[in-house]
């Protein structure tokens, strides 16, 4: 019995000490997601993004997660956190424009139109605030894929000028309204309209904000060349905003491909310390240029090598 109970111990002992031993040595492989943006979604999660006001008086643009997968439902939590409201997810020094009340009657969606029908509420927006409403509901919307146009109704009846102001506008509304417009031209003759996305930090977090220059282009410059030379140049803009992009960065070369494909060459100033592009430096470059170019991929290389693909609807 006592040579049994012996016996017992040791091999609870001998296979304890085998067990920690062969987990000792096992190696451990670590997972590591890769962070550059070339992104492919790999699940059904609904993120998108939304155009909240930041104290600057700027659209900045907000990540925000959708819970349906529904494009309607889509829209509907989108103008719910559009709308002004005591209970925000967003920092304090973020907020939406429609104001308090205003209730959403109807959605339509056909093809990439969306109509949208409000409540009288909806105009009762600040004058100063009335173009900036407009901008970040379009932009907001138009976030979706597929959704390109919006048509804005209140009570039933088309809105024909921008609340509580005289100004015209055109529906349906597109993108070429602009965002966060900037005029900074001395006569109208070779007027350029580009979009530019520069960062701003809002309580130690980086955010993206668009903005829409209007400017003489006497030489004729492609926009993607006035970007690159905006960011380059623009290290800090209006106090608040800034772009991060090396100044001797330049644009060696540039080439569509079947109108989907815009292929960017740098020179090797577009590499950090570590010989690889900042996150940061892909998403306003990508950023602006899809907001200028109707194309779906955007890559970038250095000096002729290819380094990073980057796909419209990955930025969200």
């Amino acid at each position: 019995m006592l040579r049994k109970k012996a016996l017992r111990k040791i091999f609870i002992t001998t296979m304890s000490i085998f067990i920690i031993m062969t987990i000792y040595l096992i190696p451990l492989t670590e997972k590591t997601l890769e962070t550059n943006l070339e992104f492919e979604y790999i699940t059904d999660l609904a993120n998108s993004s939304i155009y909240l006001l930041d104290e600057n008086n700027y659209l900045v643009k907000t990540k925000v997660l959708l819970d349906s997968e529904k494009t309607e439902d889509k829209i509907k939590s989108i103008i719910n956190n559009l709308t002004i409201s005591s209970n925000t997810k967003f920092p304090d020094k973020l907020k939406g424009l429609i104001p308090k009340d205003t209730e959403l009657k109807s959605v339509t969606i056909e093809n990439d139109l969306v109509s949208l029908d409000f409540t009288k509420e909806f105009m009762d927006v600040k004058e100063e605030d009335s173009l900036k409403l407009i901008e970040s509901l379009v932009y907001s919307i138009t976030e979706l894929e597929n959704i390109n146009k919006v048509n804005i109704s209140i009570e039933g009846n088309n809105l024909e000028t921008y609340p509580n102001t005289s100004k015209k506008i055109s529906q349906p509304i597109t993108r070429d309204i602009g965002i966060n417009k900037e005029y900074d031209y001395t006569s109208l003759k070779n007027l350029t309209k580009v979009t530019i996305y520069y960062q701003e930090l809002i309580d130690e977090e980086t955010y993206y904000v668009p903005v829409t220059k209007y400017l003489n282009n006497e030489d004729n410059k492609d926009k993607i060349n006035i970007i690159v030379e905006e960011l380059t140049t623009s290290y800090i803009y209006e106090d608040n905003l800034r772009s991060i992009l090396n100044e001797n960065v330049e644009l060696i070369g540039k080439e569509f491909v079947d109108n989907d494909l815009l292929i960017l060459d740098f020179n090797n100033a577009l590499f950090d310390n570590d010989s690889k592009i900042k996150e940061e430096v892909l998403y306003m470059l990508s950023s602006s240029a899809f907001a200028n170019y109707d194309v779906n991929t955007v890559s970038f290389r250095v000096d002729g090598k290819e380094v990073n693909n980057v796909k419209r609807g990955s930025l969200n």
